[in-house]
């Protein structure tokens, strides 16, 4: 369509060709759209509720590897959903890799014990011993 001359008195065959510019146009702004709120959507699906204290330890933030568990007992390692059998792999490799690995378990108040025992237990047979807690500082 670009290009061409309208001759208003011409009532030849009409419009034959499809402008796909601004379908194009509008596809991008939605794939940004997306790409922009997708990690903030994800963060905001795994909803763990931090149980809160009145101290906390951790003051610096310094360089870990986040473990969220849920309260239905899914484990997310740097948010991504992991299996029993790939976080176990996932853990060998950090293990094997950066063995000095800091790793931030934040699991949700309502999450049973037993399965952040577990995560604890996971961490030390693969020789990653530096783990803390993550908790919210009651205001």
């Amino acid at each position: 369509m670009a290009g061409k001359n309208f001759d208003p008195n011409d009532l030849g065959d009409g419009i034959n060709d499809i402008n796909i510019t601004p379908f194009v146009d509008v596809v991008l702004v939605l794939l940004v759209i997306f790409m922009v709120t997708a990690p903030v959507m994800i963060k905001e699906s795994m909803k763990v509720n931090l149980p809160k204290t009145l101290t906390s330890d951790i003051t610096t933030k310094a360089a870990s590897i986040g473990v969220a568990i849920s309260k239905e007992g899914q484990v997310f390692l740097e948010g991504n959903l992991m299996g029993p059998e790939s976080l176990i792999v996932e853990l060998k490799r950090i293990s094997r890799d950066a063995p000095e690995t800091n790793f931030l378990i934040s699991a949700d108040t309502d999450t049973r014990h037993g399965d952040v025992i577990k995560m604890i237990d996971l961490l030390k047979k693969n020789n990653l011993n530096r783990f803390a807690l993550q908790v919210e500082k009651i205001k």
